[in-house]
């Protein structure tokens, strides 16, 4: 089937790409999907632009894509829950059911886990794909395809939220302007914020931070310290939420500046070298920190919330192109424009 080819760093083409019978094959709990809308992803460019994100290597041609929506075409004889024409979006990651992780409830973190365009498996910037029933979601009628294909990206800051224990009134600093430090502004504030500042080098991109909502604060910090701001504005004491999501070494250094006794920081940005971490000002501030990788349990809560209006995604898409210019809508997002934060891809239908 026609699909976007990642067929070895820096070179991608759309083309008819054969898909193992096994990996398509239709099991009893599983559905066929036909897909609408496709997401570029930070990991996605990240594979075209350097060939490895840590462990995993592009060693052969791989599809890319992991965030979509689409309607399921077909469904296994023990499928219960949905039938053909249902609108859904999937979570792409597919763990071993008999695991140690996925038992304890953390299939996230699951060794064997199955994650879309992750070498070796393919994503699904192709016509269809099929997946189980148990990670497929139905889409209310008030969801968009687009919006839809945001639940993936949303629900890493779903989790970091979760993950937080956000409080009622809590004062959060979201460091990265980029989609993930967006969705995570906005799942802090459903989960109860006060206030959310921002921070960036992209002064574009704070713009559309703070076009979001009234409780968000675009912070440039090429041009002012995120700290000695968070201490003016809180007489002194900081804020109680340090959400890292930069993947910057830099920034992530600095991460307990800002931040209040008691409080927390949640370190989502993937960071490709050790970091330094400050463990004397972690230590005076008894601060509690927490690592989160992709998500667990969030999906149908980030399908509710999109569906109640609680959460509102379709400002963060920026950009729409039509599958026959898949490879060119890389090339775009790969030189990462200030005015872009989601760039989405349409599927023939």
């Amino acid at each position: 089937m026609k699909s976007l080819v990642l067929e070895r760093k820096d070179e991608l083409s759309l083309r008819d790409f054969p898909i193992e019978a096994a990996e398509e094959g239709l099991g009893p709990r599983d559905v066929r999907i036909k897909l609408h809308t496709v997401g570029i992803c930070g990991s996605d460019v990240h594979y075209y632009t350097h060939g490895r994100i840590g462990p995993f290597v592009v060693e052969a041609p791989m599809i890319l894509g992991h965030e979509a929506s689409g309607t399921v075409i077909e469904t296994g004889s023990e499928v219960a829950t949905l039938k053909p024409g249902d609108r859904v979006c999937m979570e792409p990651g597919i763990p071993d059911p008999n695991s140690r992780a996925t038992r304890l409830g953390m299939y996230n973190v699951d060794p064997a886990v199955r994650f879309w365009a992750t070498p070796p498996i393919h994503g699904i910037l192709r016509p269809t794909c099929t997946h189980p029933e148990a990670f497929t979601f139905r889409l209310p009628d008030s969801v968009s395809f687009a919006e839809a294909a945001m639940v993936e990206p949303l629900a890493v800051g779903v989790h970091a939220a979760t993950k937080a224990r956000v409080r009622p009134g809590d004062i959060a600093v979201v460091m990265g302007a980029g989609p993930i430090g967006l969705v995570t502004a906005l799942s802090a504030l459903a989960a109860g914020c006060a206030r959310v500042y921002v921070t960036d080098l992209a002064e574009k991109k704070l713009e559309i931070a703070e076009s979001l909502s009234p409780a968000i604060t675009g912070v440039n910090v090429g041009r002012e310290d995120i700290a000695e701001r968070l201490r003016a504005d809180t007489d002194g004491w900081g804020c109680d939420l340090v959400f890292e999501a930069t993947g910057s070494p830099h920034a992530a250094a600095r991460v307990f500046e800002p931040l209040a006794p008691g409080g927390c920081v949640v370190m989502i940005g993937g960071q490709p070298d050790p970091i330094a971490y400050d463990a004397g000002a972690a230590m005076i501030r008894e601060a509690r920190v927490e690592n989160i990788f992709r998500y667990a349990h969030v999906f149908p809560r980030c399908v509710a919330m999109l569906a109640s209006g609680t959460i509102d995604v379709k400002p963060l898409i920026t950009r729409t192109f039509a599958f026959d210019d898949s490879v060119r809508a890389f090339e775009i997002a790969a030189s990462a424009p200030p005015a872009d934060v989601k760039m989405q891809i349409e599927l023939p239908q």
